[in-house]
């Protein structure tokens, strides 16, 4: 009998191996196709079969999948990144298979796209504008009315992304988007946007259900890390109405529904304002499965290889996601206690980015992140308790770069104050 085959363009780094897992459980033989499979550990260290090639070349891929049907019984192919999930709805169509609509999916990712068919929904946005150079930009910024958030037309994981509060900031932050730092997918525009500003809440959703609702904190400004969440978000029955009536309007007005999504939201003196649809999981995957034992990562593969998908909760408790942000960039000497927090009662995950010798370069998005730790319980109050304390038992020394590159400053070393 033909082997079932299950082919994921791009791995991840926080998901891969939960699908490589997921498509396990499922019977499922994973292939991954990668421009460089050596990016993602748990290849070789689960022995997953990945192949190189070009994954921005969309023929390359086409040959590559008719290729492997000749061995294997393709019963689906699936993406987890953003700059791949529009060639995935792609490859779908073309081999017949369940997957994301490529159109929708590439006018969700335009971000200006985006907001211009919210707009026309009725769907309550922040004032926006699109520049393509720092004239443009200034004026956009003065029109919208400071302080504004600039951020590239097309990208992901906030990258590029800024709060900028007077006209200055503004020139900065253009220049850095419009200079040889920042890398575009496509030809330079700029996203001008009212910072709209209230608690911040992300719906998520698979099909056209709203499977729950976190609240998450970020960094410190300009940038928007996110530093800690909590799934399910503390809030009323009708403010979870609210937002869960919005979600699945901007599905409709995006032309999206199939599989999963996640939108942004900042609850603002006008109420929810939508900040961002995401067609792809979201982040919170595993808070998902920890609250209410719903396995978003699953039951995407399930509709993937054309099965139905089974939302309905098994139980009901409070999870609490801290991400492990260091304050300086310097040379890490090292970092500890992660051991001793995974073996606290109610912790369910510390996983560390980085050791000892690490570059650490604060660049103001995901990749800031040292690590993580997720916990709980069925107490908010309770898990709250549980991740502060995992939190404490970890710390790690910084030493600064000095002004002539990577000596030490000092002979003194910075320890997190977390």
């Amino acid at each position: 009998m033909t082997r079932r085959a299950l082919i994921m363009v791009e791995g991840h780094r926080d998901y891969g191996q939960l699908c490589v897992q997921a498509a396990q459980r499922l019977g499922l033989h994973l292939i991954t196709l990668s421009a460089d499979p050596t990016c993602y550990d748990y290849l070789a260290a689960e022995g997953i079969e990945a192949i190189r090639v070009d994954t921005g070349n969309f023929d390359a891929l086409i040959h590559e999948c008719s290729r492997l049907r000749a061995t294997y019984d393709i019963a689906g192919i699936t993406g987890v990144k953003d700059a791949v999930y529009g060639t995935v709805g792609k490859l779908c169509r073309y081999f017949d298979l369940p997957g994301p609509n490529p159109i929708a999916i590439e006018r969700c990712c335009d971000k200006f796209t985006q907001r211009q068919l919210l707009s026309d929904a009725g769907a309550p946005i922040p004032a926006y504008r699109v520049a393509a150079d720092a004239t443009e930009v200034e004026s956009c910024a003065t029109e919208i009315c400071l302080p504004v958030i600039l951020k590239p037309a097309l990208g992901s994981g906030s990258i590029g992304v800024r709060l900028c509060r007077n006209l200055d900031e503004v020139a900065e932050h253009t220049t850095y988007l419009l200079g040889e730092k920042h890398i575009w997918r496509s030809s330079p525009r700029i996203l001008v946007e009212e910072f709209a500003q209230g608690p911040h809440y992300i719906a998520y959703t698979m099909g056209t259900e709203v499977v729950g609702i976190a609240a998450s904190e970020f960094g410190p400004p300009p940038h928007f890390v996110y530093r800690e969440s909590t799934f399910p978000a503390p809030l009323t029955d009708d403010e979870q109405e609210r937002i869960a009536d919005i979600s699945l309007s901007c599905l409709r007005a995006l032309g999206l529904g199939w599989g999963p999504a996640c939108i942004e939201f900042r609850w603002t003196k006008r109420g929810p304002i939508v900040i961002e649809v995401n067609p792809r999981l979201p982040g919170g995957c595993q808070m998902v499965q920890l609250a209410y034992g719903v396995d978003l990562i699953t039951e995407h593969i399930k509709l993937v290889i054309g099965d139905k998908c089974d939302l309905r909760r098994s139980h009901s408790d409070f999870v609490i996601w801290r991400s492990l942000l260091p304050d300086r960039d310097g040379i890490l000497n090292w970092i500890d206690g992660d051991n001793r927090a995974a073996s606290e009662p109610g912790v369910a995950m510390v996983k560390l980015h980085v050791k000892p010798k690490t570059r650490i370069v604060r660049k103001g998005d995901f990749r800031d992140s040292m690590g993580e730790v997720i916990a709980v319980s069925p107490s908010r109050a309770r898990t709250e308790a549980i991740l502060q304390r995992a939190v404490d038992l970890i710390a790690w020394s910084i030493t600064p770069f000095s002004t002539l590159g990577e000596q030490e400053q000092s002979t003194d070393s910075y320890l997190s104050d977390r």
